[in-house]
């Protein structure tokens, strides 16, 4: 099903998946790697953002590219934009997503060459450039499996499509949500039981009432986690196809 999926519109956080894509990328070239280090000083820290570096209190410090990536992608730090702009520029992004293939796929550059708004995407490019990553034409088997093992992961977003869900079923959903002012977008790829994609969805919704909600009680929210395990019975009487990828066994810690 599509419904405006050419329209152009402010994506944002699910557009950090294309900005990691992007990291990513120059990890895949050499030019990067997931464990060079990078610094958080107090400057760069995004004052009561999303996240977690704001809550730190204490810079400057430093921390891991693999680091930078995991919290941008599950807990949607904001300041963990700003990091990544240190080792791929705003335009540096936009010109490796046009390579790609994503024109209209694009973080909004600003004064600082380091520094970006989200920016925009279609939900036909969104879709397309999650099914390019499962389907192992984004990026190289390392950097797919990395990214999807992020967005899959027990603390990455459960308000949406994996609330109402078993651990093992969250599992199987690789999912991004956007939100901000009126708008609250999700996309996502779910798999089947053997860890094969099966399902991919962008699901844009801007011009939301209640945009002072962004909590689990939104109704386009509500919508999404009522969709969720209808997606997943539907798709449990369909096989995926290509390659599989499995979600890493959890083990819970109580410390020790």
């Amino acid at each position: 099903m599509t419904a405006d999926a050419d329209r152009r519109i402010e994506a944002y956080s699910v557009n950090k998946i294309a900005v990691a894509t992007a990291v990513l990328d120059k990890v895949d070239r050499g030019l990067l790697t997931l464990d060079q280090r990078v610094e958080v000083t107090e400057a760069i820290v995004v004052p009561g953002g999303d996240g977690i570096f704001s809550l730190d209190g204490a810079y400057p410090s430093t921390v891991t590219l693999g680091h930078v990536l995991v919290n941008l992608l599950t807990v949607s730090d904001d300041t963990a934009v700003r990091l990544c702009g240190l080792v791929a520029p705003a335009a540096e992004i936009n010109s490796i997503l046009v390579a790609k293939g994503f024109p209209n796929t694009q973080v909004q550059p600003v004064a600082n060459p380091n520094r970006f708004f989200l920016g925009t995407s279609t939900p036909r490019e969104t879709h397309d450039l999650l099914r390019a990553l499962v389907g192992g034409t984004l990026l190289s088997p390392a950097s797919t499996s990395y990214l999807l093992g992020i967005l899959r992961s027990p603390v990455a977003f459960t308000d949406g499509i994996r609330r109402t869900m078993s651990s093992d079923e969250r599992a199987r959903i690789a999912t991004k949500a956007g939100w901000y002012a009126d708008a609250r977008h999700e996309a996502g790829v779910i798999f089947d039981r053997s860890g094969a994609a099966v399902l991919t969805y962008a699901l844009f919704a801007d011009g939301q009432a209640n945009p002072e909600d962004f909590g689990a009680t939104h109704p386009a929210v509500q919508a999404r986690a009522a969709m969720g395990p209808r997606f997943l019975a539907a798709v449990d009487r369909i096989a995926g196809v290509g390659t599989t990828y499995r979600s890493s066994a959890r083990r819970p810690s109580n410390g020790g």
